[in-house]
């Protein structure tokens, strides 16, 4: 776990961040799409799984409905206990978080939905610069990006879940359920470059381009549609599973003791729930009403060490690239509490067990999913 993966409230002014200020790419995604590793299509394998994961399987419901839970992997953890509350408050039932026969029923409709799929992993994520990400700030200020570490990891991200769900999911390598090898592509897997000094080594990629894998079935139903005018975000959105066009939320509430984040229409139905990580008992959360200043889409990061209490005595302040595997992950949501706002976070298993230096942190796909719910007349409140 990198040093700086706490949350951080940071000064907008010394950032960059004005409320409005984002990644910039006026090349229509349409046309950086052709040949970009995140907008190419799945092939599919028609294999059936080996076990028939029903906790896998309402853990992908219940994202695909815009109730979060976490990491997905088959277990009825916190993130999927919190993510049973928030189907069962839009749907009128008693919020027990736990499957009984009521939610059971609410969630049969979508009974066909299946757990996993196999897909091939696209040759061209053979293209992506891999790189370990250092733990210092100013190693990490001279990388050309935050980017992922292995493939691995970015397949793990594109579906909601961990490497080590995904080694779980491919015993030997193999589609759980398969009974041949799985193929993989000629070349050689993308190898880790060495890492910088200060940097622990990642974990070794287990898959590669051309390979056949079993995945959680996140965002599988359609190839993702390069639409609009921010090419960058787009790919983010894609890489990430994440559809655009998400419904608008038009308040938010972070729940310090629940620890979640919810999100209400213009009617006040609750349309999404995501499991949080908020403050500490150095950096408490503000609790009151706030506004929303602004979304920043894959920000770079101004690491300040006047502003964190726990910063090494020789740190300078850097500017950090962006990335997923930055400080604040792919989005940084600004609001009207000077110098906190919601964002991502390299490290999605530690979502609603980490503390924070006070911000409000999510799964970079969760976070990525609010930044498309959230205006400038989303209301915010912080409540204990």
């Amino acid at each position: 776990m990198r040093r700086l993966i706490l949350a951080i409230p940071f000064l907008l002014g010394a950032c960059g961040l004005d409320g409005t200020d984002t990644e910039r790419d006026e090349q229509p995604a349409a046309t950086a799409a052709a040949a970009d590793p995140d907008f190419a299509p799945f092939e599919f394998a028609d294999t059936a799984d080996a076990q028939p994961r029903p906790e896998m399987q309402v853990q992908i419901v219940l994202d695909r409905l815009g109730f979060g839970p976490g990491v997905v992997d088959g277990t009825l953890g916190l993130s999927t206990v919190n993510a049973l509350k928030g189907f069962q408050e839009a749907n009128a039932l008693t919020a027990s978080g736990t499957l009984d026969d009521a939610t059971r029923t609410a969630l049969a409709r979508w009974s066909s939905v299946p757990a996993t799929r196999v897909i091939r992993i696209p040759a061209s994520w053979g293209r992506v610069a891999y790189r370990p990400v250092p733990d210092e700030p100013a190693d990490q200020a001279a990388q050309p990006a935050l980017g992922y570490e292995t493939l691995d990891e970015k397949l793990a991200e594109r579906f909601h879940t961990t490497p080590e769900v995904l080694r779980q999911l491919n015993p030997g390598g193999r589609p759980a359920g398969s009974a041949a090898p799985a193929a993989a592509s000629a070349s050689p897997s993308t190898a880790p470059a060495a890492g910088p000094s200060g940097s622990a080594a990642p974990t070794p990629a287990v898959f590669r381009p051309g390979q056949l894998v079993r995945v959680p079935n996140i965002g599988l139903d359609a190839a993702p549609v390069a639409a609009g005018e921010n090419a960058v975000w787009q790919r983010t959105l894609a890489s990430l599973g994440v559809a655009p066009g998400q419904p608008k939320a038009a308040r938010i509430v972070v729940d310090k003791s629940a620890g979640t984040l919810r999100a209400f229409d213009g009617d006040d139905k609750l349309v999404a729930l995501f499991t949080v990580t908020t403050g500490s008992q150095h950096d408490p959360l503000p609790l009151g009403e706030w506004k929303v200043l602004g979304v920043a889409r894959n920000p770079p990061f101004h690491y300040n060490p006047d502003l964190f209490w726990d910063a090494a005595a020789d740190d300078e302040k850097a500017k950090l690239p962006p990335g997923p595997n930055g400080p604040v992950g792919v989005v940084w949501i600004d609001l009207s509490k000077e110098h906190y706002g919601i964002h991502g976070t390299p490290e999605p298993q530690t979502i609603g067990r980490a503390q924070s230096h006070g911000c409000v942190r999510l799964t970079n796909w969760d976070a990525a999913r609010l930044a498309e719910m959230v205006d400038g007349s989303t209301e915010v409140e912080f409540v204990a």
